[in-house]
């Protein structure tokens, strides 16, 4: 198992040092806080940076609520009958296909359909529909594996439905509840092909002012900076996946350290 467990992350290792190790030399002042210049070829990349983070957090703000709200209900109220999992199953399903099938679908319901067009927030409800399935489960899952005495004795002290799921569920089980979330922002921030139909603009000469326009981002950006454009400089390339891959550790960092004080917390 240890064999296992060491040929599975050495190669992720040997990827993150390549990056880092490349892509740290160029991670300047200018390049974090300038806009692109020479056709993406010399300049910064912090339009992208700033999008990145907007669509991040838009996303964040739906997808948490929604997915929370939507565990809650399948491990504590729904009945257990052809419905429920005929849902159960729907949400798996979801959870397994591709992205690139989620821009579509964000291109046709959000920018066309509901006429949002190319934007911050046709982006981010897109990413929110795709990481939806991964937080409603982890939060179904933490929930239910919170022991059931715990419901129990709070129901035999008076407290009501809504009091136990508040005041002891959710706080019992939030460390799962988490890592949903971070699993969630993660695969969000990464993801190029539901910004690419959605949100994402190749160059932009200001920053976006509402959630109706479009912004750059971080993926998207070194997807065009690595595909096409000829003789880009490797270092700018080195540099953007530095920078996506950094800002994608820290908020997995900030995170965690949430996660642990929770699970410090736990009486169980």
């Amino acid at each position: 198992m240890t064999l296992a467990a060491l040929v599975t992350t050495l190669p992720i290792a040997l990827v993150v040092f390549l990056i880092l190790w490349r892509g740290l030399a160029t991670i300047t002042p200018e390049f974090l806080f300038t806009f692109p210049s020479d056709g993406l070829r010399a300049g910064g990349i912090f339009p992208a940076i700033l999008g990145t983070i907007y669509l991040t957090f838009l996303m964040t703000l739906v997808v948490a609520p929604l997915g929370i709200a939507a565990g809650i209900y399948l491990a504590h109220y729904a009945p257990d009958n052809l419905l429920t999992r005929s849902i159960r199953v729907a949400i798996l399903n979801l959870a397994g296909i591709p992205s690139v099938v989620y821009g579509l679908f964000g291109l046709a319901f959000f920018v066309i359909f509901f006429r949002m067009g190319t934007s911050i927030l046709a982006g981010a409800l897109t990413l929110a529909i795709m990481t939806l399935p991964v937080v409603i489960t982890t939060t179904e899952e933490a929930l239910r594996s919170v022991p059931n005495s715990f419901h129990v004795v709070s129901v035999s002290l008076g407290g009501t439905d809504w009091q136990s799921v508040r005041r002891i569920l959710l706080p019992q089980g939030l460390p799962g509840i988490l890592t949903g979330v971070i699993l969630g922002v993660e695969r969000a921030a990464g993801e190029t092909a539901p910004i690419l139909f959605t949100a994402a603009a190749v160059y932009l000469p200001r920053l976006p002012t509402t959630p109706l326009d479009p912004t750059m981002a971080l993926p998207y950006h070194l997807y065009v900076v690595s595909t096409q454009i000829p003789g880009m400089p490797a270092e700018v390339q080195y540099g953007t996946a530095a920078v996506l891959l950094v800002l994608v550790l820290l908020m997995n960092v900030i995170a965690t350290i949430i996660r642990s004080r929770a699970r410090a917390r736990r009486h169980w």
